[in-house]
Formats: structure tokens, sequence, C-alpha cells
């Protein structure tokens, strides 16, 4: 949990209850007053080589979807690349005109923090990502904020508001208005995917399952990792995140009928592979929950539940896809019995383990 954070709370609504819901307010907002840096960094990474995206957990799924945002709305085809942070600060030579691009929810995370650093002595340049309160401007030319430090540790609006920084600044980058025109939209489709399902009877039907298996592609292969690490450290249940491509080449082999498939499945290249998922689920046994569009005739049929979602450029999809799984997440843990917004560390051996750790 954040440091100075209001008193855990003893039962739900939960911390990150109001974190989710708080979303819808806090994309409508995030851009606001950070036009300047956003253009002038924007400008600056246009000469540079590359371009590094990189963080650890929540901030490191938040790189790979930017990684596919510069690329495509940012049109830097092949020079944006997204390596975790702990990789790239231990095993990959020193940046020569590169610009990094480092996510980290709180500022503190060393291994992102010395991958800005070395960015700009070796001739590149800055750019942080990261919430309100925290001195990671100090190794970065731009500091974007999101928003105040979460009182959950499972974070959700730093994350879905990171990437709405990070979807602006591709947008900036490439000059792409219309995508600035869509991202403008989000909000407004969120709040109402917030407010179509009954969140609690879905967990009801899946809170006892052996096994989570969260499944993507594209850029909602990181949706699926976000939501299988919200789903252990928020539920604390078993939970695996896959590319659809990646499922298919042996995962599926492990899928026991105990268990839940939840596939991310939006319009776009991947919706193919997606299906396939779909129908070796469906042979083996396992309930499927699929979040697809309303209009969906082919993966919606399969499924036990379906979650509709509204007509998105794919690209963007990931700062919508997110939000029902971090709901249904919310719900599970409800049904579980668990708090989750302390990571467990409200139990003892938990506890001591968590304060161990050096994030």
């Amino acid at each position: 949990m954040a440091e100075n954070s209001p008193a855990p709370r003893a039962d739900h609504p939960y911390h990150m209850h109001d974190a989710i819901y708080a979303q819808p307010g806090a994309l409508r907002l995030v851009a606001r007053g950070q036009g300047d840096a956003i253009e002038a960094a924007a400008t600056r990474l246009r000469e540079l080589d590359r371009v590094l995206l990189t963080g650890v957990g929540t901030s490191w799924h938040a790189a790979l979807v930017g990684e596919l945002l510069l690329a495509r709305l940012g049109g830097l085809g092949h020079r944006a690349r997204a390596f975790h942070a702990f990789e790239l600060a231990r095993y990959w030579p020193e940046p020569e005109r590169t610009g990094v691009i480092g996510v980290s929810h709180r500022g503190t995370n060393r291994d992102t923090l010395a991958a800005l650093a070395r960015a700009r002595a070796n001739g590149g340049i800055g750019v942080a990502i990261t919430g309100k309160g925290t001195d990671a401007a100090a190794t970065a030319e731009w500091t974007l904020r999101t928003v105040d430090q979460e009182s959950s540790g499972a974070h959700t609006v730093s994350y879905t508001s990171a990437l709405t920084l990070l979807a602006t600044l591709a947008a900036t980058l490439g000059g792409n208005d219309g995508a600035r025109r869509r991202l403008q939209e989000i909000p407004d489709m969120l709040a109402l995917l917030l407010g179509q399902e009954s969140w609690d009877e879905l967990a009801a039907r899946f809170a006892d399952r052996r096994a989570y298996w969260f499944v993507g592609g594209g850029p909602n292969t990181a949706t699926a990792w976000e939501a299988a690490l919200k789903m252990s450290e928020a539920a604390h249940a078993t939970a695996v995140g896959f590319n659809c491509e990646q499922f298919l080449h042996g995962a599926w082999a492990a899928l026991e009928r105990e268990d839940v498939v939840i596939l991310v499945a939006p319009a776009g290249p991947s919706h193919e592979r997606c299906l396939t998922v779909a129908r070796v689920a469906k042979e083996i046994g396992v309930p499927l929950v699929a979040l697809v569009r309303e209009d969906d005739r082919e993966i919606a049929p399969l499924a036990a539940e379906t979650i509709a979602i509204p007509e998105i450029d794919e690209l963007l999809s990931p700062i919508l896809t997110v939000v029902p799984l971090q709901l249904f997440i919310y719900h599970t843990a409800i049904r579980r019995g668990v708090n989750p917004d302390t990571t467990r560390s409200d139990e003892p051996a938990y506890g001591r383990a968590r304060a161990a750790l050096s994030l």
C-alpha cells in the first residue's frame, strides 16, 4: 500500500473498488495541463535513433502496450521497443542517442530510474510517467503525472492513466488527430461499461475455480498479463496470462474443467487465433468468459459468459478491456473472503515476506 495512505478497510467497498470507479473521471483529466510537456517530449523523441519503454510489474505491462502505440500511432515503427526494466538495467548495453520512457507508479523503482539516468548520460533523454507526489522528475527531462498515489496495493486507475498518457504521447508523435479524438471518447465508454454487468454475480459463478487463464493477443497480451497479476495479488488465486498464439503452442494441455479461461478478443488481427482458443476451451469443457464486441458472432456463442465491449481501435482497447477484468477480480476477492488492497500483507507470514522485499 502507498505510504501515508488511509487506514485499511475491513470490508467492501475496499480502496480498490473506489479506484476502479474513479477511472472515467481520471482519464478525462489526466492529460489536462500537460500538453506542453507532451509536445516537447514528442518533438525530442522524434529526433532520436530509438525509443525504449520500460517498467516492472503493472508498469511493465503499460510499457508493452506503449510499444505498439508508439510504433503504430506514433509512426516510430521498429524504433520503438519495450524492455523489462530489470533486464534493461542488468543485461543490455548502454543506450546511445536513445529516448527512454520509464513507467513507475510510485517513481521509486530502482531499475526504471537507472534506465532513465543511463539514457541522459549517453546523449539521449528520459521521460517519466509516474504518479503525483513522486520525485522521478530528478531522473528525467520530462515527467508526465498520472493520479494521486493509490491506497490499494492493486494498481488500477494509475495503470489506465499511464496507458492514456502513452496513447496521448503516441498520437502527438504521429500527428494523429483521429487517435486524439478516439481517446476523448474512452471515458464515456468506460462509464457505460462499468455499469452494464452484475459483477458480483459473475464473480459468484467463477470464484471457486482451480486456476484462472487470461488470454489475449496484440496489445491485449499485456491485458492478459496484467489481469493475471491482479488476480494473484488481489484475489490470492492461481492465475496465468498468455498471448493467444503462445497459449495454443502447448499451454492449453494443462487446462482442467475446474479452471476458467478469460479471453480478451476485440476485433483485430488476433481475433482469429482467439477464436481458436475459444474452440479449444469448448472441446475440453472449460468455461469461457469472453470480452468481445457486442456484434461478435464467432466467439460469443462459445462462451459461458460474455462481456460486451464497445467498438474501439484495437490499439487503444487495453485502456478499456482491463477495467471489467479489474472488477471481476475485485468481486472474486470479496467472494474468496480476502482484502484486495493489502497484497496479503495483513497475514503474518506474508507480512514478513513483504517486509523482506525491496521494490
